[in-house]
């Protein structure tokens, strides 16, 4: 499947493998919120936001004239979620520092698919370029 589709659709699906890579690291030591964010939460933003992405909310101009910031169809709680993962790894302390920086760029990486929908979706789609951004996640994971 190409095009539009076959984007999302290999979205959705790089953002299943990132969330099961994050499952299956190594859980906390010691129970707190930190492990239970990196065992729940954050799989699940990451599942969200890439099943999410929507190339129609683009940035675009407001029925006033005022320029409106598009998401790329990612929700503020899941963006926030995924904005905190570079303050809250420092805290899973169990976690190696490969394990710990690949968690930030499975982050980095999904957060910059929704900007580039949102400031460009006919670009980002048709150059190929959320396809390398999925190339990275995977070897992000790997």
């Amino acid at each position: 499947m190409g095009g539009r589709g076959g984007g999302l659709a290999a979205a959705a699906a790089a953002g299943r493998r990132a969330a099961s890579w994050i499952r299956s690291l190594p859980g906390a030591p010691i129970p707190g919120p930190v492990g239970a964010w990196l065992a729940g939460e954050l799989p699940e933003a990451i599942e969200t936001a890439t099943a999410s992405l929507n190339p129609q909310d683009c940035d675009r101009m407001g029925p006033d004239g005022e320029m409106v910031d598009g998401t790329g169809g990612v929700d503020e709680e899941t963006r926030s979620k995924l904005a905190a993962v570079p303050c809250a790894v420092q805290y899973a302390l169990w976690l190696t520092s490969d394990q710990q920086i690949r968690l930030v760029a499975v982050a980095s990486l999904i957060t910059g698919a929704a900007r580039l929908l949102a400031e460009d979706p006919g670009t980002a789609i048709t150059t190929g370029e959320l396809s390398r951004m999925w190339a990275l996640l995977d070897q992000a994971i790997a």
